[in-house]
């Protein structure tokens, strides 16, 4: 082990406050060599991929992608609850049991860390804001070669510095957010009884598919369902009960990138109001494939 060597490592996950905090260290520390990687579960949203891609264009950084060796099917078959005289029946995950995020998220990053950096300290930045939830923090590395940084923290950045930096940078908050509060797979369990109806409207196909994974028979007492005491078929048949949000549906394809002195006055003065209003475009394509990418002149 050669001590005193250090790598620098932002983990992106495709939502607003890792992507604001791309920014903030790219913009507050220009000399600091950060390695960006994103965490792919193969369930991600659509818009997740696209706004990688606006990272990617915008902020002029490589972004390395790993991937777990097993996906979410492959655990899936493997996650059982006990026999019943029905048969054995796999459980969905939930807050109170979120192995999904175990084996398809921190597994194949610290196992990634693990292989990559073998001779050095790895500082790991985390985008947790100032005004989260204290616990959150708690969520710490195993490897003891991986030291978890908090920036936000450290320099109390709040709900609406990050908005800000997004803004004055150009990225801007993923389209999903007119639908949706956070990041993660299609079928996160985190999600509200709104957000799913979101999910139907704008991804159909993956409403479908996560109504697969449940389990409900009720008459049985074998329940196991995305949202507690309600199917997604059943979700569905009410879906009249719960109003569209206003905002939802807005997905602008033309953004505006703010030159730098307008950024680095935000970051010297976070707790202020914006520059000037000069901008670039940034244009935005749509490959073969379907997904759309970003560039910037």
């Amino acid at each position: 082990m050669i001590m005193g060597k250090e790598r620098h490592v932002v983990a992106l996950s495709g939502g607003k406050d890792s992507a604001a905090l791309a920014v903030y260290l790219k913009h507050k520390h220009p000399d600091l060599d950060v390695e960006y990687v994103f965490t792919d579960t193969g369930c991600e949203l659509p818009e997740t991929y696209e706004y990688l891609d606006r990272i990617r264009a915008v902020l002029n950084i490589d972004i390395t992608v790993i991937k777990p060796e097993k996906g979410w099917d492959d655990y899936w078959t493997l996650v059982k609850v006990k026999e019943t005289p029905y048969g054995i029946f796999p459980y969905l995950p939930s807050p109170q049991q979120r192995w999904c995020t175990e084996v398809l998220k921190l597994q194949p990053y610290e196992q990634w860390v693990a292989k990559t950096f073998t001779d050095c300290i790895v500082h790991s930045y985390v985008g947790i804001r100032a005004d989260e939830a204290a616990d959150r923090k708690g969520m710490v590395t195993r490897n003891p070669l991986l030291e978890t940084r908090f920036p936000f923290i450290e320099d109390g950045l709040a709900l609406k510095d990050i908005e800000r930096l997004l803004t004055d940078s150009g990225l801007g908050l993923p389209s999903y957010y007119s639908w949706r509060k956070r990041s993660g797979c299609y079928f996160c369990f985190y999600q509200s009884k709104r957000e799913w109806l979101g999910l139907w409207r704008h991804h159909p196909d993956l409403y479908y598919r996560a109504m697969e994974y449940e389990t409900y028979l009720p008459e049985k007492g074998i329940v196991f369902t995305w949202c507690q005491g309600i199917s997604l078929g059943e979700l569905l048949e009410k879906r009249d009960d719960f109003a569209i949000l206003p905002e939802e549906g807005k997905n602008n394809t033309e953004y505006t990138v703010s030159p730098d002195n307008k950024l680095i006055k935000t970051l010297s003065h976070i707790n202020q109001g914006g520059g000037g209003s000069n901008s670039v475009s940034v244009s935005i394509t749509t490959r073969s494939d379907g997904r759309k990418t970003a560039e910037a002149p």
